[in-house]
């Protein structure tokens, strides 16, 4: 009897189970089984690694075989275990040496000729397998540089079935073939989603056109939208842009990851653990450096947007914005459902999806930017442009956006249409992107030194009973606040992000802490209503 182990990594969302894959020969008629709670395209790893080991110049027992994967309660699905299935065989059969094997995680899909094709999900795979203490990984060559992400970790990175059997056997390794440097790379086909690469404007720093990329320059006026799309990239707040159509609304939200701050390392990971996943990472680019923009059409589902699918849950919109920007276009026409399923994640920064094969709990740390027209012809505020909505079709159309949401939102901004002026030009161009984000990555810095030694990196996070408890205002200074929450203008939730926006608008200008002028700042953008008070960029 023959008997050896490998192991692998089953994926529950982005996070991952390290998973022992034995393999036992028994004498008797030649069968092969697989149990442990396998899907259908890991049920068919049977004939694919079969296939495999053969054409790879390996012998094929001709006994009964039984491939366990253990933990057996744990789903498994995807082809990715097919190395591990194929070494595990290889051990017991005793073609390769079983000890070689045992504590060497392996992650990858053989072909039928025993090439190893890159699979999704190899980030959190192996960060999962160093979590567990293991400190060996064997990928395919294509992912090799996703895999080196980890630290600690020894990748290895195989191009075929032959090289890693001639590895582990200590004999000359092969040279197997390269893909014409002319042709796309067939083997990367495993690694992206169809329709879900680069086009789809989940990659924020890809150019469009001939090499141009969106600038703050490019907006006509709009100083005070602008100064609020400061505010909400230096602190993290969430903005709705509200004014008629062609006012400049999207061109805005489309420059707004240009001024975030470049992820941290650990932001880096989690980012691309999460588009690796949901197979929208970029070929040749194993870690995303950028904020991530993300902007779903109008008519996506709520499974679309938190997170769902057939099985265990996949991210959705607000987890591929994780660490990056969500932009709702066109935001009454989504559906009610979807919308206020976007409460949870805003609050707490991660999504929890239950179906019935399981509870999966996402990362959703994202900054939503909102952008509507004020009524559905969009002509409603503006004098003279003959708008027929009648009141009651402009009530209903304003109220999609439920008062609960709308609550969770930091800055609302009236995007006034642009004047012929500033559309020729005539009042000289505004600032440019790299200037704005100087400007926030000084403010985010402020605020990283102050919360230095808690949870939290940026203002939004912040809870209220820390701002009205230990990061406090300057004597004074809540009073205006304190009134419009006694006249019902304000909730204690919509206090509370007051004096989050406030600490941001301070620290914009370089202040200990916020003053009334801050916060009179902070009432205008949330509620709209003039306090006589001009906002400001950066130090005065």
């Amino acid at each position: 009897m023959g008997f050896a182990r490998a192991c692998s990594v089953a994926l529950v969302g982005v996070e991952g189970v390290v998973v022992e894959v034995q393999a036992d020969l028994e004498p008797g008629v030649a069968a092969f089984t697989l149990v442990g709670l396998p899907d259908k395209s890991l049920v068919e790893s049977r004939d694919r690694v079969r296939a495999a080991v053969v054409n790879s110049g390996a012998e094929w027992p001709q006994k009964k075989l039984t491939v366990g994967l253990s933990p057996a309660s744990v789903p498994k699905g995807g082809s990715g275990f097919d190395l591990a299935v194929a070494s595990a065989v290889l051990g017991a059969a005793e073609r390769i040496d079983p000890a070689a094997i045992a504590d060497v995680v392996m992650i990858g899909e053989l072909g039928l000729d025993g090439r190893v094709r890159p699979v999704r999900g190899v980030l959190p795979a192996v960060l999962a397998a160093a979590e567990a203490g293991y400190r060996q990984v064997v990928v395919p060559e294509q992912t090799a540089g996703e895999a080196a992400l980890v630290p600690g970790i020894s990748v290895l990175g195989v191009r075929s079935l032959r090289q890693l059997i001639a590895i582990l056997g200590d004999e000359p390794v092969p040279d197997e073939p390269v893909a014409d440097p002319g042709r796309p790379d067939t083997m990367l086909a495993g690694l992206l989603v169809p329709g879900a690469g680069i086009g789809t404007g989940l990659a924020a720093h890809a150019a469009d056109g001939a090499g141009h990329r969106p600038d703050l320059a490019d907006v006509a006026g709009q100083a005070r939208a602008r100064h609020a799309l400061e505010v909400a990239a230096a602190g993290g707040h969430h903005l709705l842009l509200s004014g008629p159509p062609g006012a400049g609304k999207t061109m805005l939200a489309e420059r707004i990851t240009a001024i975030l701050p470049p992820l941290s390392r650990r932001e880096s990971l989690e980012v691309t653990a999460v588009h690796s996943v949901a197979g929208i990472l970029p070929p040749g680019e194993p870690l995303i450096s950028r904020a991530p923009y993300c902007a779903p059409h109008h008519s996506a589902t709520m499974q679309s947007l938190v997170g769902g699918g057939n099985g265990l849950p996949r991210p959705g919109a607000v987890s591929l914005a994780h660490r990056g920007v969500l932009f709702l276009d066109e935001a009454p026409e989504f559906s009610g459902r979807a919308l206020d399923a976007l409460r949870q994640p805003l609050e707490s920064g991660h999504v929890v999806v239950a179906r019935a094969a399981g509870v999966v709990r996402l990362p959703a740390r994202f900054l939503m930017v909102l952008a509507a027209n004020p009524c559905p012809c969009g002509r409603h505020t503006l004098a003279g442009a003959g708008c027929e909505c009648p009141p009651s079709a402009v009530r209903r159309y304003q109220a999609r956006l439920s008062g609960p949401l709308l609550d969770r939102v930091d800055l609302r901004v009236e995007v006034e249409p642009v004047g012929r002026a500033d559309l020729m030009g005539r009042g000289g161009r505004g600032e440019s992107s790299a200037e704005v984000a100087a400007r926030v990555r000084e403010a985010r810095a402020r605020a990283a030194a102050r919360l230095a030694g808690t949870p939290w990196s940026t203002n939004s996070e912040v809870p209220g009973h820390e701002l009205r408890t230990r990061l406090v205002a300057a004597p004074g200074a809540l009073m205006a606040a304190e009134r419009d929450m006694e006249r019902g203008v304000l909730t204690a939730r919509g206090l509370d992000r007051v004096l989050r926006v406030a600490w941001t608008v301070a620290d914009l200008r370089a202040a200990d802490r916020p003053d009334a002028s801050d916060i009179a700042v902070a009432l205008e953008l949330r509620t709209g209503i003039q306090r006589g008070v001009p906002l400001r960029a950066g130090a005065s």
